[in-house]
This record gives structure tokens, sequence and C-alpha cells, in this order.
């Protein structure tokens, strides 16, 4: 097969009140047809007979990465009502042994669940989430074997090593105990639309048909969710859309009560509480864009008696805040880079960690107990590995429990970071972090990889990759973009890049790589761009747009046909994103989509070398976009340029599971990458 696969043209009108379109390719998302997965497997051989100059180089990357993690590993334990909890790797293994010792990091060491022996045999395998009840005898947990996110809740006594016969299906994570260590609360999701929408209460030992309906979200724009506070006073069920919650609450020690609601949802309304003393905390952004502390009576929460500890800041983003018994911590975004502060509840004062790096990130990280006057923090950036520290709030003195290891020869001090900040068309600055290894010569000869996202608000932090110094290593540069529609500069920063201000977020894109260009960092030539599922959607509409600018460019799992998925609310995640995109039962909306959406502007001109990938399970992005995306693609396009799909026959969203397996997918795009500048095995 030296020609591509053609994808059979069946025209299938989409009528909206707002204007038909004809999608030639919509029969692909039929999963079972067998003529579907025909073509999916060709695409398939397409792309091993296109790529085999390189099989032999993309099994070296593999290695090169799979080289480098140390395979004997553990996290660093966490104290948590008595035991250290940790998760460790064997040599060789996919995936984690979870275990815990009591008291004392010298207690033998019990085994809560061995993921390997879980997972031998599937092709897919996650544990969702894991609590123990309050006497430290029984452990939930769930797990999925197909990569659709929908977990099954099962319970092990600790002390006797069995599980109990009860299984609970298509519920979300981690579920949560009450303080009589037989009661949980569930999030339960819809098998179709993939939303935790009902909250169960279950007993340990009944018939899960027994359980208890607490509550039903009918709003298909809220996604629902169950926590514990810190304290362990409440559980806490959250209601969230992607611009407003609402939380309700019951005590732990009376699990069969009515929840109770401590602020009813509002309209462009985010909060979050956690509960000290006789107050609750409210990190919320009421009358305060960026967010801001506020504290509140328990027993009359009203909004009427909220009552500021942290005031807003416009250039100052609070993203996350711990309680301890004498410290408030905060993680604030400031220029784009995530703090931490620490402030002393006695006397107000407060300080923030320093770190002597340009472009970091800086975390909180997980601290279950209380009373304690230590931090644990996590810390990373281009060049250092991630690493968790403990912090003494009294001492002011950072002590490093754990740096990833990285092996084979890495030197964190052969790597250059810059951190700089990009002129876009209308006058914004882009926050851009840069990392290459000494001697990257700036004339325009040199590789660049350029990343971004630029969507949900979700932030993308300068961070370590050790799979990523394969590429550093052969001369490269990587530059991540802090594009609009993340929040990295605030509220304001993610509002400017949604909704009919999306163009933005493609702007910026192609504005950093003019500036790379500009600057002499790389050339059209030597121009990767790399981004996945909503970043997909920005590869799209950034080789619509401007398709010369780049030598190659990969879309993993690559959100492309706006419109059409927008208009199905059957869907996993279409409601709860009108927030983000628009619904296109609006024609403003529906209009504005339609001008960007990288499917529907697929037109007849040049684009550059591509690389598509998806899976056919994924939860969040269906194959079927990339799938479409592709087939009009070869049937539209100019050019002779490589264009390839791969599709994972057994994956979901977050590509293969297991620790090596994961980094095959990155070899493989490096490989293509590597492939286009001449490389061979």
């Amino acid at each position: 097969m030296t020609k591509p696969p053609v994808a059979t043209i069946k025209p299938k009108q989409l009528v909206s009140p707002h204007g038909t379109r004809t999608d030639n390719y919509y029969w692909l998302n039929e999963r079972e047809n067998p003529e579907v997965i025909k073509y999916l497997n060709e695409e398939n051989t397409y792309f091993e007979q296109q790529t085999a100059s390189v099989k032999g180089l993309e099994e070296k990357l593999f290695q090169e990465m799979k080289g480098r993690i140390k395979e004997q590993d553990e996290s660093v334990p966490y104290r948590d009502n008595g035991y250290y909890y940790y998760n460790r790797f064997e040599a060789g293994a996919e995936y984690p042994v979870y275990g815990r010792r009591k008291g004392d990091l010298k207690a033998p060491e019990e085994v809560l669940l061995d993921a390997n022996q879980m997972g031998k045999g599937r092709a897919y395998f996650a544990v969702g989430g894991m609590s123990v009840s309050d006497n430290n005898e029984v452990l939930a947990f769930s797990v999925d074997t197909v990569s659709r996110r929908l977990y099954t809740l099962r319970f092990k006594n600790l002390k006797t090593g069995k599980l109990y016969p009860e299984k609970i299906t298509n519920m979300q994570g981690a579920p949560v105990w009450a303080t009589d260590n037989k009661t949980l609360f569930y999030a339960k999701k819809d098998p179709g639309t993939l939303l935790a929408f009902q909250l169960y209460r279950h007993v340990l030992g009944t018939n899960p048909k027994q359980d208890v309906l607490v509550y039903e979200e009918k709003d298909n724009t809220f996604n629902l969710g169950v926590s514990r506070s810190k304290s362990r006073r409440f559980i806490l069920l959250t209601l969230g859309s992607s611009l407003s919650t609402e939380t309700r609450y019951v005590e732990a020690a009376r699990p069969t009560e009515a929840l109770k609601t401590f602020l009813p949802r509002e309209s462009d309304h985010q909060y979050e509480i956690e509960d000290f003393g006789d107050k609750f905390y409210v990190r919320t952004n009421w009358q305060a864009p960026n967010f801001r502390v506020m504290s509140t009576p328990i027993a009359n929460p009203a909004k009427t008696g909220w009552k500021d500890v942290v005031a807003h800041r416009s250039d100052v983003f609070v993203e996350g805040m711990e309680l301890f018994k004498d410290f408030l911590v905060l993680n604030e975004r400031k220029e784009g880079l995530l703090q931490l502060r620490v402030i002393n509840w006695k006397d107000k004062k407060d300080h923030y960690l320093k770190f002597d790096e340009l472009a970091f990130t800086s975390s909180i990280g997980v601290n279950r107990e209380f009373d304690t006057p230590v931090l644990r923090y996590n810390y990373t950036s281009l060049s250092t590995p991630a690493s968790v520290y403990d912090y003494d709030m009294n001492t002011r003195k950072s002590t490093l429990r754990k740096e990833q290891a990285v092996l084979g020869g890495f030197n964190r001090t052969d790597y250059v970071t810059e951190r700089v900040f990009v002129k876009a068309r209308d006058g914004k600055m882009i926050p851009t972090s840069i990392v290459y290894k000494k001697g990257f010569n700036k004339d325009g000869n040199g590789p660049v990889l350029q990343y971004a996202y630029g969507s949900y608000g979700i932030n993308m932090d300068p961070g370590f990759s050790a799979a990523r110094l394969s590429l550093l290593n052969r001369g490269f540069a990587y530059v991540l973009c802090n594009i609009r529609g993340g929040q990295e500069l605030g509220r304001q920063w993610f509002e400017d890049g949604r909704m009919g201000k999306k163009i933005n977020s493609f702007n910026d894109f192609i504005d950093c790589s003019e500036f790379l260009i500009k600057q002499k960092y790389t050339s059209p030539q030597k121009l990767f761009a790399m981004g996945g599922s909503a970043g997909g959607l920005l590869m799209g509409a950034v080789v619509n747009m401007r398709p010369d600018l780049y030598k190659g460019v990969i879309a993993a799992v690559p959100f492309v046909d706006v419109v059409t998925t927008m208009s199905d609310a059957s869907i996993p995640l279409t409601t709860g994103e009108y927030d983000q995109w628009g619904n296109p039962a609006d024609k403003a909306s529906y209009d504005y989509m339609l001008s960007y959406s990288p499917y529907d502007q697929v037109k007849a001109q040049a684009y550059p070398n591509m690389l598509v990938t998806t899976g056919l399970h994924d939860s969040q992005v269906q194959y079927f976009e990339p799938a479409k995306w592709v087939a009009k693609l070869r049937a539209t396009k100019t050019d002779n340029n490589l264009l390839l799909m791969h599709t994972d026959m057994s994956a979901g969203h977050g590509g293969a599971s297991g620790r090596f397996k994961s980094l095959h997918d990155q070899a493989r795009n490096f490989a293509f990458i590597l492939m286009l500048l001449g490389t061979k095995a």
C-alpha cells in the first residue's frame, strides 16, 4: 500500500436552524462497523509503511527513554491517620504496587494493591481511586480495564486480604468513607455521556441494588464529585460546570442526614471550601476574578457573613489553598509562574518560598495532616526533574525528600532555560519558556518543537520531561507557549481565549512561531508544532491558517470537529463545554465556531507534514473526529507532504496505560519529527 487509504465518501446533510453542512465522512462514527475498523487498520498499515525507515530509530528512542527511568522506584511516603502511604515500581513492571507502613517507615510493608497482578494480560488497566476506612481496616478502590474512565468499585479487607463480594459499576474515581467504617459515598456516571451525575450511599456488605440515591444532578452542564474535608469532619459534594460551582455537605459522623447547601450555584461564581475550627474557609471568585480567600461561620455560612482573609489582587491569581493549624498556604500565580506563599494565622505575617530558576513550577503536595509545621511541596523546571520537598514553615528550611532519578548521565547544567514574553499582534505579552542543550546556535538552522494547549483555563507550567531529553540531546530547542485560553496570567487570560475570543489562542501560537523564526531560533524548514486534545484543535486551526510556518505538526487526540460535536448532547462532555466554545443552538456561536472549526475549514492548499494520533476507546475526543479530519485532508490538500494517522486500537484519551507503553507513543512522535529532518535509523 504505497498509496494512502481513501475513505469512501457517503454524504450526510447536517441540518441546523443556522445552515446546512454536508459531511462526507460522518459514517466513520460507527465504531462497530467492520468498514470503519478496516479503514482505521489501513491507515495504521500506511503509517507503518511510511515510517519503516525509522523503525530502528523509534526503538532506539524508546530504549533511550526507558533507560533514563529508574525501574525500581518509590514515591515519597505521606502520613495519613497513623500510616505512611506510598507506591513503588519493581524492575520491569508496568504498574505500581500500592503499599503502607504503620507508624514508622521501618515497619513491615502491607501491600494494599498490586496493579501488576491485577492488570496482567489486559491491554489496558488503571486504578481510579483508593480510600481507606477511618479504622484503617477496609480499602475501597476502583479500576478501569477499558480506558473509558468508567470505574468498577471493589472493597478489600486489609486484615484478611479478602475481597468483599459486592461490585459497583460505572462509578467515578475514589469513594469517600463516613466515620462509622461501613458507610460510603460514591459518584455514579452516565455510561453514555460519561458525566458523573448521581451521588449514592452504600453500606459495606449489602447489595449495591439497595444503595440510596442521595442526590441527582439534572443540569447536564454540571459534573459531580465527592470528597472529604481535610479535618475529616465533612463529606463534601461538589457540583461544577466550567464557570460555576456549588458545594453541599453532611457531617461524616451523621452520614444518613440530609445534605446542606453551602451556597447555591450562581452564574460565573466558582468556589471551594475547607473547614477549620468553627469556620469555613472559601476560595472564591465572587467579585474577585483572580480569586480571594474568605471565611464564614459554619453555624451560618450565608454570604452576608463572609469576611476577607486574603483580599483580591488584579496581578495575582490564587490557584489553591492548604490549611494547617498554624498556617495558611496559598499557591499563587504571578507573571505566569506558580509560587508558594505562607501566612501565619497568629500575626498574619507572610513570606514566599524563594527559587532561583527563571522558569519553574512550585505546587502544594500531599498534606493530609493538619497539626504540623511541615508543608509538603513539589518543584520542577524545564531542566530540574520533578522534586518533592518538606518545608518547615517555622524555620523556613526546605528538605529535599526525593528528586526524580534520571539515569544515563543527565546533568542539568548542560541545559539552558530562557523565559521571554512574546508580543502578540494586539500588543499582549505571551509568557514563553524555552530550553535547549548548551551549544544550540540561534542562526536559524536549529530544529524547534513548539508546544501549547490554551483551553479551559488549564495551565501549562514549565516542567521536566526525561523523554524530551532525546530531542534536546539531538540539538532541538523545546518551546512552551502560554497562549490565551489558559489561566497563566490570571482569569482574564482565560476569558480572552474562549467563546467569541477563541481566535486569540490560534493567533498567539502563530505569533510565537513567527517570533522564533524572526529571532533565528529556527526556520519554517525546521519548526515543528505539537498539541493534544484541545491543543489538537489548536494544531488544526493553525495548519489551516498558516501552514507555511511548519515543517511538521503532531496533533494528538485532536478535537477538530467543533460544530458537529458541540451540536450532539449525547457525546461525552459536550454539554459541560458550552461555556468554553459556545452553544451551536445560538446563531452567533454557531457561525463563530464554524469560522475556525478545523474539519469545516479544510481547504485546497498545501499543508505541512502531519501525524495525527487517536485511540479507538477515547472517552473525551472520540476517534472519529481525527479519522474524519484525515480523510477530508487527504481528499482536499494540494501537496505531497506526509499525512499519517495512527490509531491505538486498545487505548483511550491518555494513550496507553503502563509507564513504559506510553513511552512508545512519545518515541513514535519523535521518530516522525526526526524522519522529516532526514534522520535514519
